[in-house]
């Protein structure tokens, strides 16, 4: 397949546009024959004039962005930017989040030369400016003409999205945008990311050109027959993302155990802090560290560990510098393992889950955070070893919130005379279970234990966080803590409980109405 656009060898500027606008003015782009027989000539004279006639306005663009965060940041590095691609295109447009929420945005267009078997070939992108921009990475796509089609692949979607190791590991101020440019033209050339289409493919190509303009984060029924039909052939393929206490217990966990035919840690440290020089030293069979996050493709479970470092000083700024490490990761770990249950076990796990959830658009049942397994598990041996008490063969979970506000419940049926004799047996049961922490490697074996019985298909049942909307009457969007049953297809089925304490209700639904709260202060 060649490409379908002109090589930029003959073109008397770097980067002429097949279609061009001044910066911040009303100048209509030029024909495809107005060059008489060189396709960039006569663009390239546009470029060069309109450039001449306009400098860079800073004070325009200023006033663009009167809404974002830090403005004047934004600003001086769209200057840089400007210096060394000065024929972008910026406008404010409305973004389409994949939840349907929409927020006006700076988004700039323009192409990137891109050498590929040695000719060089003007790219046409998009990139999106997020307003918590240095801070998030840009949102960014290709811009296909009608003739192009897009080369699903290692970095990019069917949609035409763009995934980079530079956007998965941004961070403010070492990442720029003209870095994250740099990078794409290193890539893709590579692995080039459009080709031409015949004209029988014109018109299908026009309907998915359709499609991408409605939506802009690659949610969709496509098959991407390039990528997605590659798939590895391990059998069981899990992905740790973190090389934190956390993803290192999970890791040691699980090799332990023996799940994993092939596991995956992704690690974003720098450095030799903590414990993950020493595994790379003594080299666990079957265990590949890497940065790269296309190295996760076709995982089972992808695994979440990650926790922000920042210094932020509410509690609130802590979890949006979260979700904003998250918003770079989850999206790009979904494009490569469509297919996976997504396991969260990074804090707070209620909301980390319903962040993973929005982000990737994955099917509520596939989506699962730790929750209050541990505590659940602990309960059950501290009542059957400790107390030694009998219990006619049935169970005992911890759900709702973890915390303080974490409550137990049996399961089936209960008798009016065996129930007071129960609650008096977990809360004794509880308060043993209090003085126990969680350490890193205590969540790591619940980690395991969680992942044995998904991959392996057990039904055994978890008290994991789940979306609870319809459950105990809470009609929010929030995940919370409930007994169900875990195989290959994540949650299979919700376990119904005759719960008589109204207090547990109301406990229920007092965590599902703050943490909601808090949710609606968050900026996905």
């Amino acid at each position: 397949m060649t490409p379908s656009f002109p090589p930029a060898s003959r073109v008397t500027v770097p980067w002429a546009l097949t279609v061009f606008r001044a910066t911040f003015g009303p100048q209509q782009p030029p024909s495809r024959e107005s060059a008489e027989g060189d396709p960039g000539a006569g663009v390239a004279e546009l470029v060069s004039r309109s450039w001449l006639e306009m400098e860079f306005d800073s004070e325009a663009l200023r006033r663009l962005l009167g809404k974002y965060k830090f403005r004047d940041l934004t600003v001086e590095e769209l200057k840089n930017v400007n210096m060394f691609f000065p024929h972008f295109r910026y406008s404010m447009d409305t973004y389409v989040f994949k939840d349907s929420s929409q927020k006006d945005l700076l988004n700039f267009t323009g192409t990137i030369p891109v050498i590929y078997q040695g000719n060089t070939y003007n790219i046409p992108i998009r990139l999106w400016i997020l307003d918590s921009h240095p801070f998030a990475p840009p949102i960014c796509f290709l811009k296909p003409t009608a003739n192009m089609g897009i080369l699903v692949g290692k970095h990019v979607d069917a949609q035409g999205r763009i995934y980079l190791p530079y956007l998965q590991n941004w961070s403010h101020p070492k990442s720029v945008i003209v870095g994250l440019i740099k990078e794409m033209i290193a890539k893709f050339q590579d692995e080039l990311p459009l080709c031409s289409l015949s004209s029988s493919d014109e018109a299908r190509q026009v309907d998915l050109l359709a499609y991408i303009a409605k939506i802009t984060e690659g949610v969709s029924d496509i098959n991407s027959k390039n990528w997605a039909n590659r798939e590895n052939k391990t059998v069981n393929k899990i992905t740790v993302v973190g090389g934190g206490e956390l993803g290192i217990a999970c890791t040691l966990a699980i090799s332990a155990k023996g799940i994993a035919d092939k596991l995956v840690l992704l690690d974003f440290s720098e450095g030799t802090k903590g414990g993950m020089m020493d595994l790379d030293i003594f080299n666990l069979p079957n265990v590949e560290i890497s940065k790269d996050l296309s190295a996760s493709a076709h995982s089972k479970v992808v695994i979440f560990t990650v926790n922000s470092l920042g210094s932020s000083q509410s509690y609130l700024d802590v979890v949006q510098s979260n979700v904003d490490m998250f918003r770079a990761l989850v999206p790009a770990l979904g494009h490569y393992s469509q297919h996976a249950i997504l396991l969260v076990a990074s804090q707070p796990v209620e909301i980390m889950t319903y962040v993973t959830w929005k982000l990737s658009a994955f099917p509520a049942n596939r989506v699962i955070g730790i929750g209050c397994n541990l505590d659940s598990q602990r309960l059950q041996y501290i009542i059957t070893n400790v107390l030694k008490a009998q219990t006619s063969g049935k169970e005992v979970w911890v759900i709702g919130e973890q915390g303080e506000d974490k409550v137990p419940i049996w399961s089936g049926q209960e008798e009016v005379t065996n129930h007071d004799s129960q609650m008096q047996l977990s809360n004794r049961a509880m308060e043993l279970l209090r003085v126990k922490g969680q350490r890193s490697w205590s969540v790591g074996l619940s980690v395991a234990d969680l992942l044995d019985s998904i991959v392996n298909d057990k039904k055994k049942v978890h008290s994991v966080s789940i979306l609870a909307k319809g459950y105990y009457d809470i009609n929010s969007e929030v995940f919370l803590s409930l007994p169900c049953i875990l195989g290959t297809s994540g949650v299979s089925e919700v376990i119904k409980t005759t719960v008589k304490e109204e207090t547990v209700v109301e406990k229920l639904q007092s965590s599902a109405s703050s943490i909601h709260g808090l949710q609606q202060q968050l900026k996905l």
